[in-house]
């Protein structure tokens, strides 16, 4: 059964997220190539890895005036609104049948550790190509003084 297109427009959120310095560092560390545990070890950050994305002191320094998160970190916050339509009741879809299929991102600011980011979204595209509906959801994420962050777009393939 075809996914009702009725649903384009509806809207999911807000969400709020504060972001926090260690889950950042930890982040950074672990697709950095490192052990996120191991921050405080003598192990340290991994080689390579931008200081202001994990040291204090030198994010301080930097024109960020905070440790940053590294862009992927997004996806810890964004994706709320799409988690919550993919569960929404009343578009009756089969979670054992959908997968993943797409995101991207368009970046605004950077998120610092602290930000207060709240993420609404909407249903912007629903279709149907033979026996697949595309499912698309759009995101916004907004930090404390009400500045777009990340805008976002993801898309669940449900298989019919």
């Amino acid at each position: 059964m075809a996914l009702d297109r009725r649903f384009i427009g509806r809207e999911y959120g807000p969400f709020v997220y504060e972001a926090g310095l260690e889950k950042m560092r930890e982040f950074a560390y672990a697709v950095g190539g490192g052990v996120p545990s191991t921050g405080y070890s003598a192990r340290g950050a991994p080689e390579g890895l931008h200081p202001s994305l994990y040291d204090e002191a030198a994010a301080k320094a930097s024109s960020y005036g905070a440790v940053i998160a590294l862009p992927s970190f997004a996806v810890t916050f964004a994706i709320a609104p799409f988690g919550r339509a993919c569960a929404d009741p009343e578009l009756c879809l089969n979670l054992l049948r959908l997968v993943h299929g797409e995101q991207s991102f368009e970046f605004f600011e950077v998120v610092r550790a602290g930000d207060r980011l709240t993420t609404t979204g909407k249903i912007t595209d629903i279709t149907t190509k033979r026996s697949l509906d595309f499912l698309e959801v759009t995101t916004e994420s907004k930090n404390q003084h009400g500045a777009l962050v990340v805008r976002a777009k993801w898309t669940a393939i449900i298989r019919g």
